[in-house]
């Protein structure tokens, strides 16, 4: 071939290398230095205005793209899950060493198919350490997968394609007779919306089981809703409980909906994405009672367990039904149809990335014992935050606390609740970019309510303080403001 050939190694490593020390230094001292910087910011025009220019041609090198790296996103990036008063949604915080661990990730740049590679004897033992943790066999099947959302939609497609009662890989659900029906409270998350949409069975036919005071499934109206959907000539198929709703850290009776499941035969799935990691610590551990009882589970690492972005866990009590699902070996593969399953037998991905490395040096840097103690000062906050609310006589607890998530409003007597509902919404707003807190919003009874969600490890009980003292006095602030109006 004339001419030199190319490829993408430097041409002076040592630069490089120096190069690579500069940017560790610069992202320990932004993960060090967290607190310096506001929870969330707005990018100044031109910052957005770079983001619009096309590709360059010529190469500018990796110090100029590290510069502007540092200058365009560094400089502007809201701290977000990483700030310890961001409690507006169930996300995790990271950590330096996962941190460090992605960057070793990168550098092997494993495609985890399987096959007879270390980093597959090291992802099979964090699938092990995982199931143990949770209370699962070693037995079940397992895999890692991008998040929640991804080991949801495995669970419930092992779930439609065993009790279809029809070979769905070939047939597809055009061979369905009637309605495949599948079961979830009305707290459940919309990603289970989504992956019923995806698997053809259609939004209408994920029929919603109402909560009870609690938020909770009501398992009278779920053995209802069953009776009237096979005397209509529906075929139910599985039934989803929650471990820990996204609104208010709900726990559905799990107990109570396997034993429908056993009688009716239908799949049981746990969507347990954060609150299934209740189960390893030692006081709160009785809220997961019967979860291993599911059929199938799904959670996340990145929530709980403080894992950096992204990585989750879809579990299965009958490996033989996630395989059945899942496997299939091209001649391309070329392997032996003797061999142990391989990671692609277990799920849809073909390409996966080495995501178990961060949780095995995550593991084995910090110990079991210290994830459950800082999963139970996370909850302990939460039943904190709920005792300061109700010493406050504006503040109104909308929930119950069983998690780690907690329901207020800013309340006044003299104001209407559709004018309630616009000061809470201008109050998390403030409370926000004032750095008291990041709370989000969502509707509890109908109302706009504050929602707080601990999932962080850098999270103190200082910081809990200051923001329900904040919320109180900002919204006494803001209420009276609406008063002269």
């Amino acid at each position: 071939m004339p001419g030199k050939e190319l490829n993408l190694d430097p041409t002076d490593w040592e630069q490089t290398e120096e190069l690579g020390k500069k940017m560790l230094h610069d992202m320990l001292k932004h993960l060090r230095e967290v607190r310096e910087r506001p929870i969330m910011q707005r990018p100044p025009e031109e910052v957005m205005a770079a983001f619009r220019q096309p590709p360059p041609m010529t190469g500018e090198g990796a110090e100029k793209a590290y510069q502007d790296f540092t200058e365009l996103v560094l400089s502007h990036q809201s701290n977000f899950n990483k700030d310890p008063r961001f409690w507006g949604f169930v996300v995790g915080t990271g950590s330096p060493s996962g941190m460090l661990a992605d960057m070793l990730t990168s550098g092997l740049n494993v495609n985890m198919v399987g096959g007879p590679l270390v980093s597959t004897m090291l992802e099979m033992q964090v699938t092990a350490w995982i199931k143990g943790m949770i209370g699962y066999p070693m037995t079940a099947g397992g895999i890692l997968v991008s998040g929640g959302t991804m080991a949801n939609l495995l669970g419930l497609t092992v779930a439609r394609n065993t009790k279809s009662g029809l070979n769905l890989r070939e047939k597809g659900i055009q061979g369905i007779e009637g309605k495949l029906i599948i079961y979830a409270s009305t707290e459940a998350h919309v990603c289970i919306q989504k992956s019923i949409e995806m698997l053809g069975i259609g939004n209408e036919n994920l029929h919603r089981v109402p909560v009870t005071k609690d938020y909770s499934m009501d398992t009278t109206a779920l053995r209802e809703m069953i009776k009237q959907d096979r005397e209509a000539g529906h075929t139910p198929i599985a039934v989803v409980a929650c471990a820990g709703t996204v609104n208010t850290g709900a726990f559905d009776p799990i107990n109570e909906i396997a034993d429908i499941c056993e009688e009716e035969d239908l799949w049981l799935h746990v969507d347990g994405a954060f609150g299934a990691w209740a189960t390893i610590t030692q006081k709160y551990k009785h809220l997961t009672e019967g979860m291993t009882r599911a059929d199938s589970l799904a959670l996340d690492l990145h929530k709980w367990m403080y894992m950096p972005y992204d990585v989750g866990c879809a579990i299965f009590k009958n490996p033989e039904q996630q395989i059945k699902t899942f496997s299939e070996r091209p001649d391309y593969y070329n392997m032996s149809k003797d061999t142990p399953p391989q990671f692609a037998d277990l799920g849809f991905e073909l390409s996966r990335s080495f995501r178990a490395l961060k949780i095995w040096m995550g593991i084995k840097e910090h110990g079991v014992a210290k994830y459950s103690m800082l999963i139970q000062q996370n909850i302990d906050q939460a039943q904190h935050l709920t005792e300061l609310i109700k010493k406050q006589p504006t503040l109104e607890l909308m929930a119950p606390t069983p998690l780690n998530t907690v329901c207020f409003r800013y309340t006044d007597p003299a104001i209407p609740d559709e004018a309630l509902d616009e000061l809470n919404h201008n109050l998390t707003m403030r409370l926000m970019f004032s750095g008291a807190g990041a709370p989000s919003e969502t509707k509890i009874k109908g109302r706009k309510v504050l929602r707080v969600c601990i999932t962080n490890h850098r999270t103190t009980t200082k910081d809990l303080e200051h923001f329900i003292a904040s919320a109180a006095q900002i919204g006494a602030m803001m209420a009276a403001e609406q008063k002269k109006n």
